[in-house]
């Protein structure tokens, strides 16, 4: 079982950053694949980038050059560096685990509460 926590969201305005932290119980944290999801109001939530065991990222493409994950196992804790927001980066984000996780929803088995990301134009 894996229990993970989300924290850093808030209210930017638009070209600004911010930092999400999702850090994650349980002592086999390095086996699994580490995902961010985002979920606008209306909308289906959607994948916005994936870390591998090894540290890969693989990211949407809206968000390409923007927003950057990284990993340290030490801390149990995955980070989502968003720089240059835009208003349509405006979702609840939710950070997610599997051992193999994709680019699909279905895919994660664990899921955090979700964190709040306003962007004002």
């Amino acid at each position: 079982q894996v229990q993970l926590v989300e924290s850093g969201g808030g209210l930017v305005q638009a070209g600004g950053s911010l930092r999400l932290s999702c850090a994650a119980s349980g002592r086999t944290f390095s086996s699994y694949v580490m995902g961010w999801f985002r979920q606008a109001p209306g909308k289906e939530r959607e994948f916005v980038v994936r870390i591998s065991r090894s540290g890969l990222g693989y990211y949407r493409d809206s968000v390409k050059g923007r927003f950057t994950i990284s990993r340290d196992n030490a801390k149990n804790t995955v980070y989502l560096q968003m720089n240059n927001l835009k208003p349509e980066d405006t979702a609840v984000y939710y950070c997610a685990a599997d051992l193999a996780g994709g680019t699909y929803s279905h895919q994660y088995d664990y899921w955090g509460q979700g964190t709040q990301v306003t962007v004002s134009s």
